[in-house]
């Protein structure tokens, strides 16, 4: 077997049209196709992130909250890159989204920061 690339990424969001809102208005990923599945009482929004990658985001009611810290086992964040991480900071800073201040990574010496979805879900920007 020979896996090519990532297909898509799943996330469970508690609010559907605040996490539809952040992903869509805030951070400007684009609706490719948005279904309410009623017996589940459930949506599922696809979302495109550029021309490759898919976010699914599922609404589920009464879904546990995630953890946080201490960090429990197995996804610890997406991240996404970016041209200008200066300019992508004050982008989302102007929308009213909270960020980190701007590291750098000790390997690549390429700049990034953190913020957080409205279920705390942990999402870096990162500089190309």
């Amino acid at each position: 077997m020979k896996i090519n690339r990532i297909h898509h990424v799943a996330i469970i969001c508690s609010d559907y049209q605040r996490s539809k809102d952040f992903y869509v208005n805030k951070l400007g990923f684009t609706i490719v196709n948005e279904t309410f599945r009623a017996d589940r009482n459930s949506y599922k929004l696809d979302l495109a992130v550029g021309d490759t990658y898919q976010i699914e985001l599922f609404s589920f009611p009464e879904s546990p909250k995630r953890l946080s810290y201490p960090e429990a086992t197995g996804l610890r964040h997406l991240a996404f890159e970016v041209d200008d991480i200066k300019e992508a900071v004050s982008e989302l800073t102007e929308k009213g989204i909270e960020l980190e201040d701007i590291r750098v990574d000790e390997v690549t010496g390429k700049k990034f920061t953190f913020l957080k979805d409205p279920d705390d879900l942990p999402l870096e920007i990162y500089e190309r």
